[in-house]
């Protein structure tokens, strides 16, 4: 298994909730917001339920439809593959996998970064999907992980590896 792969199961395993309810993905996404206001960043954010429930979503100013478009597709492919969005573009490209073969979309689901799930410990399943949208998209799933990282009191988790394309 390739270290990247790696690194992204492990941010799954450290990165989990004792508990998730609409009032914690209201806390959760409001401190999502700061901290992207905090590091002056400009990205959407939105955290749903497995049946599509919008829990909690925020666009400032800078992004726009195609960002909610896109978390759409992102959500789309978390849910369908229980894993963050990242991870599942690294296991299609590590096994030469196509959205096609499988009988999917291009227009409804994203093979990037962007899609993070949120699990509940010691449960199977997904819990709900945090969405993250208008950087480049390995910069969408890192900003998901270091908000977690914070938010859950959980600095052990890794980052992930890369450096932004010119």
């Amino acid at each position: 298994m390739s270290k990247e792969l790696d690194i992204l199961e492990q941010q799954e395993h450290y990165l989990q909730f004792e508990h998730f309810t609409n009032n914690d993905a209201y806390e959760l996404g409001t401190f999502m917001v700061e901290y992207a206001r905090l590091k002056n960043i400009t990205i959407a954010v939105s955290i749903r339920l497995p049946n599509g429930y919008i829990a909690f979503q925020h666009g400032p100013d800078g992004t726009n439809l195609l960002n909610q478009k896109w978390m759409e597709r992102k959500f789309n492919t978390v849910l369908l593959m229980e894993r963050s969005s990242l991870r599942t573009s690294f296991v299609f490209e590590q096994g030469g996998d196509t959205l096609a073969v499988h009988g999917l979309k291009e227009e409804d689901y994203a093979l990037c970064g962007g899609g993070f799930p949120i699990r509940i410990k010691d449960r199977t399943g997904v819990a709900g999907v945090i969405i993250a949208s208008n950087l480049y998209h390995i910069a969408d799933h890192e900003f998901i992980i270091d908000c977690l990282k914070e938010y859950l009191h959980c600095p052990d988790a890794p980052s992930f590896p890369y450096t932004i394309p010119e």
